[in-house]
């Protein structure tokens, strides 16, 4: 099975997760989203895998979100823009099948994924 792991080299639970797939049978896709940021389809695409609306791939702790988002009420087409523009908004990592898809975080919900 082919896997894409969106990732940000500079989280830990993200290193720790793409450390884990490299470990595993499985071809990964690696998709490093600050260099490479996603389209408008596809983080659509991966809200669909995910079975999450926007507000809950969003990361609510980050300085950009207090400062520029937070106490706004924003349509889910606003929520999917804030986390295309400011990419790390989104929750990490996410791992894809191409079916559906799943936060990596703790690494247990990875290891359930792959079973």
């Amino acid at each position: 099975m082919k896997l894409t792991i969106y990732h940000n080299p500079r989280c830990r639970k993200s290193r720790e997760a793409l450390q884990y797939l490299e470990t595993t049978e499985h071809e990964i896709q690696v998709i490093n989203y600050f260099d490479n940021p996603l389209s408008t389809d596809q983080l659509n695409q991966l809200l669909m895998e995910l079975d999450y609306k926007p507000e809950k791939l969003i990361r609510t702790t980050e300085a950009i979100w207090k400062s520029d988002f937070k106490g706004k009420e924003l349509t889910a087409k606003e929520l999917v823009n804030a986390m295309l523009v400011e990419p790390k908004l989104m929750e990490r990592p996410i791992i894809s099948n191409g079916k559906k898809a799943v936060i990596a975080r703790p690494l247990e919900k990875l290891i359930d994924f792959l079973k």
